[in-house]
């Protein structure tokens, strides 16, 4: 039987700008603490100081909670974020991806994906045949909510990441939303590189390769980032984005975190 739980949610921006978000799933007995660690995330962000910070709380039912496992994770070495990106546009396009699908959504995370060119609140839907966007709000995207690692998953992850020199809050949070992601309907691959200006690594996932992460996915200081999924030509979204933002999902068993290796790039 599954105690209580609550899903803990924090949202924070600037001038209608956002500027971080993290979730937790925890018990009762842990919002106070986790509110905390939240909000001094927030006021710490690398993109500026928050004027607002929205922290929500929901009781889950749970029966309705689901379970799931985080996927395999390699990194590939690559000497910039240009090398990245094309070892990035590789294995989009052998996860299913059209090419100029894979590079559209690129370049529009490349040059802000929201109006303005500005950091979308949450991911792009992507037809992966087409490249037509499909998410209803551009600037708010789609919001992957309701999601966290149970405490023994989260302690084994801690420890398998510590063996590689990875152990940082990105590539726990982003496996953890990419396991949420690999289950849903519809869904061909992930793209993602950080709107952390300090932080230039991203990854592609997909459930053939695991998630592959680079050490470089944008340059040093760039301010711009996002999430791109792409779905399954002639998909209704609807389904998905139901799934994405409402449904819960508690990981309880941690996937293999390899060394990094190399990896040939086409010209």
């Amino acid at each position: 039987m599954i105690d209580s739980l609550y899903s803990i949610r924090m949202h924070a921006g600037s001038d209608g700008i956002h500027l971080s978000g993290a979730e937790r799933i925890v018990a009762e007995t842990d919002l106070e603490r986790t509110a905390a660690c939240l909000l001094r995330r927030a006021m710490t962000h690398g993109r500026g100081r928050a004027e607002r910070v929205q922290i929500t709380v929901d009781a889950l039912d749970p029966e309705t909670i689901g379970r799931g496992r985080l996927p395999d994770l390699r990194t590939v070495a690559v000497a910039d974020y240009r090398q990245g990106r094309a070892a990035a546009l590789d294995l989009l396009i052998e996860a299913g991806v059209a090419a100029a699908a894979a590079r559209s959504a690129m370049e529009a995370l490349a040059s802000g994906a929201a109006p303005g060119g500005g950091v979308m609140r949450g991911a792009m839907l992507v037809d992966a045949g087409s490249g037509e966007r499909l998410e209803p709000d551009r600037a708010r995207g789609v919001r992957v909510s309701r999601m966290d690692l149970t405490a023994a998953a989260g302690q084994e992850l801690r420890g398998r990441l510590q063996k590689a020199g990875l152990d940082n809050p990105h590539v726990r949070e982003a496996l953890v939303l990419a396991a949420k992601v690999l289950g849903a309907p519809g869904v061909v691959a992930e793209l993602c590189w950080s709107d952390d200006p300090d932080y230039t690594a991203g990854y592609v996932c997909s459930a053939g390769q695991g998630y592959v992460r680079f050490p470089h996915l944008k340059p040093q200081g760039d301010p711009l980032g996002g999430r791109a999924f792409f779905l399954r030509p002639g998909l209704d979204p609807k389904a998905l984005i139901d799934y994405l933002e409402g449904s819960a999902l508690l990981v309880d068993e941690v996937g293999a975190v390899h060394g990094e290796t190399n990896r040939e790039v086409r010209a």
